[in-house]
């Protein structure tokens, strides 16, 4: 059984390892297989790959790079707050010149704007639904071992600065309550993702507005699909594909990501050459499922070439160093 710094470990470089998994997938299963067959490891975007393009094997994009952010802010502050979490977004829009990169998401662009403009911050992040919010919660599930709804209540509220609504906010609780879940030494696989689940309906109603698809019906759903038993593996991608979807919508990502978490069997790799076979989106979903698998599986689950080729192809972000600050606040939480 693995260890809370194991599963903490895990989670951290689970997140990242499937984001740089996803990073160089197309859009479509169809695109991916054409031009790579199966992604089955760390490799580097093709030139003239849409949005990733050039970028190294192993590299993380604003998926982890957020979540980061994020966590050292959390870190930095014993806590989730608001203004923390605004600091911490503002922060690595700055770091990565966010005003030039192509691949920061609509909301959080809109959000910084505002941010910056000096909106209230329940107000900054109004009408964004896309999947930003959810891309970087993972680490506030690292926080709450076990504690579903605490997860997910921080969760929402590191969404609202700049996804401020009952979907996104719904997206965001589900990971980190999948998360939470899943470093109960106890949990098994089909109680984290009942967490997420019951995690989604929480986050759900902490948002400014509650339209929008079911975050957590379509977790059902595309667990479902996940499960069938007269497909094999590349038309239960297809099914996630063509019904849950691989986009931007936070009820689109969130739900696939937890459909490949089923469809992996909660095994970290795994779960990260299936969020690259599923393309769109991939590398956001990806990175959302393999922190739920390596925060479960733990850290030993993940190869340590992998490991050390995500640290030598992002040498600004200190891994181990989140990791380890994310650990202590979980110990000292479980300690009351």
């Amino acid at each position: 059984m693995p260890s809370l710094r194991s599963k903490i470990y895990g989670g951290v470089y689970g997140q990242a390892l499937g984001d740089a998994f996803g990073m160089p997938a197309l859009l479509s299963p169809a695109q991916t297989r054409a031009r790579f067959g199966r992604i089955t490891g760390l490799i580097a975007a093709p030139d003239d790959h849409p949005v990733h393009a050039r970028l190294p094997a192993g590299r993380i994009t604003d998926d982890t790079e957020q979540a980061l952010w994020l966590a050292r802010e959390i870190i930095r502050e014993g806590g989730v707050t608001l203004e923390g979490t605004a600091r911490a977004i503002l922060g690595w829009y700055d770091a990565i010149g966010g005003d030039d990169c192509a691949f920061v998401g609509p909301s959080t662009r809109r959000g910084v704007a505002k941010i910056r403009a000096g909106l209230d911050l329940r107000q900054t992040g109004l009408g964004g639904d896309t999947n930003g919010s959810a891309m970087r919660a993972s680490v506030v599930g690292l926080i709450h071992p076990g504690d579903v709804e605490g997860a997910a209540r921080d969760a929402a509220l590191t969404a609202i600065p700049t996804h401020n609504t009952g979907v996104a906010c719904a997206a965001a609780a589900a990971v980190a309550g999948a998360v939470a879940r899943a470093l109960d030494p106890t949990a098994e696989l089909r109680d984290i993702l009942a967490a997420g689940v019951e995690a989604a309906e929480i986050g759900k109603a902490l948002g400014a507005s509650s339209l929008g698809a079911s975050v957590a019906r379509r977790i059902e759903l595309a667990v479902s699909l996940a499960r069938d038993e007269l497909g094999d593996d590349a038309s239960r991608i297809q099914a996630i594909y063509d019904l849950i979807g691989t986009g931007l919508p936070a009820s689109e990502a969130v739900p696939a990501a937890m459909g490949v978490v089923a469809l992996a069997d909660g095994d970290p790799v795994r779960a990260a050459m299936l969020a690259a076979e599923l393309s769109g989106d991939a590398d956001t979903i990806g990175a959302m499922a393999c922190a739920v698998c390596g925060a479960w599986r733990g850290i030993e689950a993940i190869p340590a070439e992998m490991c050390e080729t995500l640290r030598s192809a992002n040498p600004d972000y200190d891994f181990d160093a989140v990791a380890e600050g994310l650990c202590e606040l979980a110990l000292r939480k479980m300690a009351g």
